[in-house]
C-alpha cells in the first residue's frame, strides 16, 4: 500500500517525542543505516530520517505517529543481520534502540537477567560471568550484536545443539504492538499453558509484529569443566558425516562445527596465522561439558574415538581462544574476500545434513561458483557463502547464483529443510520464501499480520508482501 513520506510537520512531531537531538534526516548520517551486513549495494536503500528511541513510551508514541500518518516504521538493532530486515525498503523511518542499552537486572537467586534490546550479547555474558552465571544465547556475531536483534530474528550460534536458540531463552518481552500500545508477553515460568503462546510468535517475526523494549532472559550456572576438541579430516563428506555419529553416541555436546578446508585458508590469511591441519584438513569443532574431570575425560575418549574410527587423521585437544577466534572469523575472512557475497543460511535435519554437502559441492561444480562453507553441523545448519570472482560480472554471477538457489532449495525443502536457520528472510529472501513455502502457511502469517498490523506500518515488506495475499 502507498505511504505518506516524512513531511516537516512529521519531523517535528518526531523530534516532540524524542527529542531534538535523537531525530536525524543528514543524508551521511543516515547513510550506515540504509544497509545491514549484507555489503552488496544492490540491496541498499535509505531512510527519509532515523529516529532514536530512549525507552518504550517513546517507541509507543513513534508507533502511534506512524498509525496516523501512515509511514513505515523499521526498528534496528545493532544492523548486524545477513537478511536486510532493518533496512528500509519503503522509505520512512528507521527506528534505532542503540540507546536502549542498559542490563537492568541479573537475579542469582531466580537464575535470570533483565535488559533493554540494545544490550550487546557479549555483554550480558560478561555481566552473567561476573555472578558465575552463564547465557547460553550465542550467536557468531555476539561482539557487536544485540539481544534485541537476537530475539527478532531468533538468532542461533554456537551452542543451539544443547542449550537452543534464542527464544529457548526468552522467559517473557516488553513488547510495542504495531498500533502502539506496551504489552508484556509471556512469564518467569517453566511452564504455563494459559493462551496463545504470543512471546514465541513475536521471537523470530523480524520486527514486523511488534518492537521489543525489555527481555526476561534465563541463566544458568556457569558450567565448571568444558573441553574443546578438533577432529581434522580429509574428506570433508566424512567429517560432515560423524555429526549423527556423535549425537547418537548418547553424549550431549555444547557444540559441534564443520568449516571445510578452503574457508579455513581463508580464515588464516585474515588472521594472518597459521591454523592447525591447514594443508588439506576439514574441521570438526567439539566442544562438551562434564560434571567433573573424570566426566569430562571419559567424554574425550568416546569423541576421539568415534571420530577416528570415521576417517579423522588426527583428534586434538584444541586451544579455546584461538579455535574459536578461528570459527568466529568466518564471515569477516568471507568479507576480505569480497564484499559481493550471496550468503546462504540453509537447514536440514541432522540426518540429512552429508547428503546437503554433496548436493552443494556438486551445484557449485555445475554453476563455477566460488564457495566458503561453515557449519553449526550438531543443527543441520550450513552457511554456503557464495563469492563474486574478479573476473565475473555482477550479472553473469547473479545468473548463476539464482539458478543454483532453485535446485539447491528444491533440494533442501524436498529433505525436509527450510531455507533459512537462523539469519531470516528479510527481505533479501521473501522471493523465496514465497516460491518455496506452503500456500496455507504463508498465508496463516499474513493474516497475522494484517491482524496485529492493519495499517502495515510495522516493518513492511519483510517475510512476505502483505499485498500479494490471495
Amino acid at each position: 500500500m502507498p505511504y505518506e513520506k516524512i513531511t516537516p510537520e512529521i519531523i517535528e512531531k518526531l523530534k516532540a517525542v524524542v527529542g531534538p537531538k535523537n531525530v536525524v534526516t543528514d543524508a551521511d548520517a543516515m547513510q550506515p543505516y540504509s544497509h545491514d551486513e549484507v555489503t552488496d549495494p544492490a540491496y541498499h536503500r535509505m531512510p527519509e530520517a532515523v529516529v532514536f528511541a530512549e525507552t518504550a513510551e517513546e517507541v509507543s508514541a513513534v508507533l502511534k505517529l506512524a498509525n496516523d500518518f501512515h509511514f513505515p516504521v523499521v526498528p534496528r538493532g545493532a544492523g548486524t543481520g545477513l537478511a536486510c530486515g532493518a533496512v528500509p525498503e519503503y522509505g520512512g523511518i528507521v527506528l534505532s534502540l542503540e540507546k536502549m542499552n542498559k542490563i537492568l537486572e541479573i537475579n542469582t537467586e531466580g537464575l535470570y537477567a533483565v535488559v533493554e534490546p540494545g544490550v550487546r550479547t557479549s555483554d550480558l555474558q560478561d555481566a552473567a560471568e561476573q555472578q558465575d552465571l552463564f547465557y547460553a544465547g550465542d550467536p557468531c556475531s555476539g561482539d557487536s550484536c544485540f539481544i534485541g536483534g537476537n530475539i527478532a530474528t531468533n538468532a542461533g550460534g554456537n551452542r543451539a545443539v544443547k542449550y537452543g536458540t534464542t527464544r529457548h531463552q526468552v522467559y517473557s518481552v516488553e513488547v510495542v504492538n504495531p498500533k502502539g500500545r506496551i504489552v508484556t508477553l509471556g512469564a518467569r515460568l517453566q511452564k504455563q499453558s494459559t493462551g496463545y503462546s504470543l512471546e514465541q510468535l513475536i521471537i523470530g517475526s523480524e520486527g514486523t509484529l511488534g518492537i521489543i523494549t525489555k527481555a526476561t532472559l534465563k541463566l544458568v550456572p556457569k558450567p565448571k569443566y568444558a573441553l574443546d576438541l578438533l577432529a581434522i579430516f580429509d574428506d570433508r563428506r566424512k567429517a560432515m558425516g560423524v555429526v549423527t555419529k556423535l549425537i547418537k553416541a548418547g553424549i550431549t555436546p555444547t557444540c559441534v562445527e564443520f568449516m571445510d578446508n578452503i574457508t579455513i585458508k581463508s580464515v588464516e590469511k585474515y588472521l594472518n596465522e597459521t591454523l592447525q591441519g591447514s594443508d588439506n584438513g576439514n574441521y570438526i569443532i567439539v566442544e562438551v561439558e562434564g560434571t567433573n574431570e573424570d566426566d569430562l575425560d571419559d567424554k574425550a575418549v568416546i569423541l576421539d574415538e568415534i571420530c577416528t574410527e570415521n576417517g579423522a587423521s588426527s583428534v586434538l585437544v584444541a586451544d579455546h581462544n584461538k579455535i574459536w577466534q578461528a570459527r568466529k572469523a568466518f564471515a569477516e575472512a568471507v568479507r576480505a574476500e569480497s564484499l559481493i557475497v550471496c550468503k546462504e543460511d540453509v537447514v536440514v535435519p541432522v540426518d540429512q545434513e552429508a547428503l546437503l554437502l554433496d548436493e552443494i559441492l556438486r551445484l557449485s561444480q555445475k554453476y563455477n561458483l566460488i564457495t566458503r562453507i561453515a557449519s553449526h553441523a550438531g543443527d543441520g545448519n550450513i552457511h554456503l557463502n557464495i563469492l563474486k570472482g574478479d573476473d565475473d560480472t555482477y550479472e553473469a554471477w547473479d545468473e548463476r547464483v539464482k539458478a543454483n538457489q532453485q535446485e539447491l532449495y528444491a533440494f533442501i525443502y524436498a529433505h525436509g529443510g527450510r531455507l533459512s536457520g537462523e539469519h531470516g528472510i528479510g527481505y533479501k529472501r521473501k522471493a523465496l520464501m514465497k516460491e518455496f513455502t506452503d500456500p496455507g502457511e504463508l498465508e496463516m502469517m499474513m493474516d497475522i499480520k494484517q491482524a496485529l498490523d492493519p495499517n502495515n506500518i510495522l516493518n513492511p515488506g519483510k517475510i512476505f508482501d502483505i499485498d500479494e495475499k490471495a
